[in-house]
């Protein structure tokens, strides 16, 4: 890909605005679309995006617009970081502009009614165009303050995954690659929904042990269910896998993880997402996935858990004491225990 031809990223939160800085840095020409107009000014006039990243200096490399027919008349790579539920309304307008065109989607979300990946929602609306995901343990304020990162390009597309590994690899972000592409997205959505619990237990001031045994089950459960729906168990292993959920259930920069911490000090959901100022996906990944595990017959208890707590008037206390008194399973449940 030469410096010459733009790439586009669609979404001026705040991984969106950190994505587009990586990429100026390494000398690309960047348009970057947001939907409102005043956000756009506001980012070419002060050159930062004091909404989402506010203290950050934007790169000169990039061009804030809102206007999306004209940034996919120029980049042949685009990077979707749109909020879940914003996304098929936002590009199915353009529909016929996508055709051909890589799409990699970064939003760690399902789409409530359709139980939908975001990467699937592309191929619905742009069934020519080449898809990938990329996903991975990536605070957007950390990769935006140059903290050393790696993340996972994925895709079957080989050529896809080595064109978005050129352009976004550098002194202080790694992209690693993966076949698995389902895996990959299913692993950055369902883990913020255990950020959410994670964050909590924080609040509460909940044990090292606890945390960990959190953590662990977590990525248990995460594993099971991805693993029903046709992914590769060791890509949980992975980047994706293990590494997001580690970041995101551990650090106060997560934005799952401080819904959480708001509800563990006794705000109601619809307070703590409003003090957040910004979309929490797990809170909508979770009523998915709850209904979509007792669908698929897939054991949840953490899911459960947390939903009960979130709309049926349970404490994170009573669901970890019902996790405790619940029948002890395999440890990890891709590796047989005949013999034991």
């Amino acid at each position: 890909m030469t410096q010459l031809q733009p790439i586009a990223v669609l979404g001026g939160g705040s991984f969106g605005t950190a994505l587009a800085n990586l990429l100026a840095e390494n000398g690309q020409r960047v348009l970057q679309w947001m939907r409102d107009p005043e956000q756009a000014e506001q980012m070419r006039q002060s050159g930062e995006n004091p909404r989402y990243l506010k203290g950050v200096k934007l790169h000169c490399g990039i061009e804030p617009t809102s206007d999306l027919s004209g940034v996919l008349q120029q980049a042949e790579l685009v990077l979707v970081a749109l909020p879940s539920n914003a996304l098929r309304d936002a590009l199915q307008p353009v529909a016929a502009q996508l055709a051909g065109k890589m799409l990699i989607s970064t939003t760690k979300g399902i789409e409530a009614k359709t139980f939908k990946l975001m990467s699937q929602i592309l191929e619905e609306i742009a069934p020519d165009a080449r898809i990938g995901v990329l996903s991975g343990p990536n605070l957007a304020k950390e990769v935006a303050d140059h903290a050393l990162t790696a993340t996972v390009i994925a895709s079957e597309d080989e050529q896809l995954c080595l064109c978005v590994q050129q352009a976004l690899h550098g002194r202080t972000f790694r992209v690693y690659a993966s076949a698995d592409r389902f895996g990959v997205e299913l692993g950055g959505a369902l883990k913020n929904v255990y950020a959410i619990m994670s964050g909590m237990a924080a609040a509460l001031g909940m044990g090292e042990n606890t945390k960990s045994m959190l953590i662990t089950r977590a990525l248990a459960e995460m594993t099971r269910f991805a693993v029903k729906l046709g992914a590769n168990p060791m890509t949980f292993l992975g980047l994706a896998g293990v590494g997001d959920l580690i970041v995101t259930c551990s650090s106060p920069k997560s934005r799952n993880y401080q819904v959480g911490y708001a509800l563990g000090e006794g705000l109601s959901l619809e307070d703590a997402v409003q003090r957040l100022g910004e979309v929490a996906e797990g809170v909508n990944t979770l009523k998915v996935l709850k209904a979509r595990a007792e669908e698929l017959d897939v054991y949840m208890p953490l899911v459960a858990g947390l939903h009960a707590i979130l709309f049926e008037g349970r404490t994170l206390a009573q669901v970890i004491e019902l996790l405790m008194l619940g029948e002890p399973k395999t440890d990890v449940d891709f590796i047989p225990t005949a013999g034991f």
